[in-house]
């Protein structure tokens, strides 16, 4: 089942895909993707990162792929919802998209095996972590103001149950802006997988439901400016649309 959440009407309402391609509010009412405010589909928690985690994306920046998992944290404002705009500083030179698969924690998870690990996701939704390259100073240390502003890192629209997504670790991902494919990747190329990380993370730390782990993007970024419209889509998962927007502009003020 692919479930979202839209603002709709003066409420927040849990949402479903019917087979028809409508939303479904719980009331049988059917809306057009458009006519809905999207919200991301699950109130996050700690928002886990992954650096580097795709071999061919770190060949692609120079790097060596890790032999420890690059992880950092994000704040939930940094989120937002599928056909949402997203700030894009005037004064920056270069911002890229990145297509990543989110893993939703769905139950407590503290000292996890690779072996246990898919029994603690709840499901998978589709992000596009931006990343304003003018403001990184170290790619192991991606510090606020790359990472963590408010409304770039889209996310959704649909949390897609962990039952219907059979092999997660075979998975095409994409990229398009304005109509043109410009990332193509598999999941199948990341370093850690999903099972590594989660024994990894929950070693450290309790992982919670709605904890979000974001693993990671592969080779075939590229700058993106005010008035692209970006779209990530991941096999089986989802198909996220969002919008660049100059940050002086006044509509990102309505929206």
């Amino acid at each position: 089942m692919k479930k979202g959440r839209v603002y709709f009407n003066g409420a927040i309402h849990q949402v479903t895909l019917a087979q028809d391609g409508s939303v479904r509010l719980p009331d049988g009412t059917a809306l057009a993707e458009e006519q809905a405010h999207w919200l991301p589909p699950v109130q996050a928690g700690t928002i886990f990162a992954l650096g580097l985690n795709y071999a061919d994306h770190a060949r692609e920046l120079a790097f060596k792929a890790p032999e420890q998992p690059l992880v950092f944290l994000k704040g939930p404002n940094a989120l937002i919802g599928h056909r949402a705009h997203t700030a894009r500083p005037h004064d920056a030179e270069y911002m890229h998209y990145e297509c990543e698969l989110a893993v939703v924690i769905g139950k407590q998870a503290r000292n996890v095996s690779q072996q246990d690990a898919y029994d603690y996701i709840a499901g998978y939704t589709v992000a596009n972590d931006y990343a304003i390259r003018d403001y990184l100073e170290n790619y192991y240390r991606p510090n606020l103001r790359v990472k963590n502003r408010d409304g770039c890192t889209p996310i959704g629209p649909w949390l897609v149950d962990a039952a219907d997504v059979p092999d997660p670790m075979d998975l095409v991902l994409s990229t398009s802006v304005n109509g043109k494919e410009t990332q193509r990747g598999t999941t199948r190329d990341m370093v850690f997988s999903i099972p590594w990380l989660i024994e990894y993370l929950s070693a450290i730390m309790t992982l919670s439901p709605g904890d979000i782990i974001l693993t990671g993007t592969p080779e075939g970024l590229a700058n993106v400016v005010a008035g692209d419209e970006v779209v990530t889509e991941i096999e089986g998962v989802g198909r996220l649309v969002n919008f660049l927007a100059d940050d002086r502009s006044p509509s990102l003020s309505s929206v």
